[in-house]
């Protein structure tokens, strides 16, 4: 099976163990993945990740979701904005807060990937790969 946007399969696999409250959910591993990934669980979408080995020497990220009391969703809705076939980039000073600061926005910029935080408090912008609430 040929992945056309590997990104937006990691966030479809995160969503659909999420939405079956599953404890954990493995992912083919990449370091565009690892550096997303790396920004969710300092936000405190997730719980943890961590990088596996499968038996077939291929390489994996283990994500630990998270979830509140009486197994409720810390993860509510993560959306793929920016895709292969339509690109979306924002300036610096087109970095809003999502939801008042609820949620974040991670944009691949010059500088690696980053938070909307990250990236206002830097001044740069970037190309918008996902919103996270």
């Amino acid at each position: 099976m040929c992945m056309t946007d590997t990104i937006s399969d990691m966030f479809t696999r995160i969503r659909n163990a999420n939405t079956i409250k599953s404890e954990s959910v493995d992912i083919p591993l990449s370091k565009v993945k690892l550096s997303i990934l790396k920004i969710l669980k300092e936000e405190g979408f997730i719980k943890e990740f961590k990088e596996m080995e499968t038996d077939h020497k291929q390489r994996s990220i283990r994500v630990y979701l998270k979830y509140g009391p009486l197994k409720r969703h810390v993860l509510n809705k993560i959306e793929r904005v920016s895709k292969s076939s339509r690109r979306i980039y924002r300036k610096a000073e087109e970095t809003n807060k999502i939801f008042g600061g609820i949620g974040i926005a991670i944009y691949s910029t010059s500088k690696g990937i980053m938070s909307d935080r990250e990236c206002r408090k830097l001044k740069i912008g970037g190309e918008l790969i996902c919103i996270v609430t």
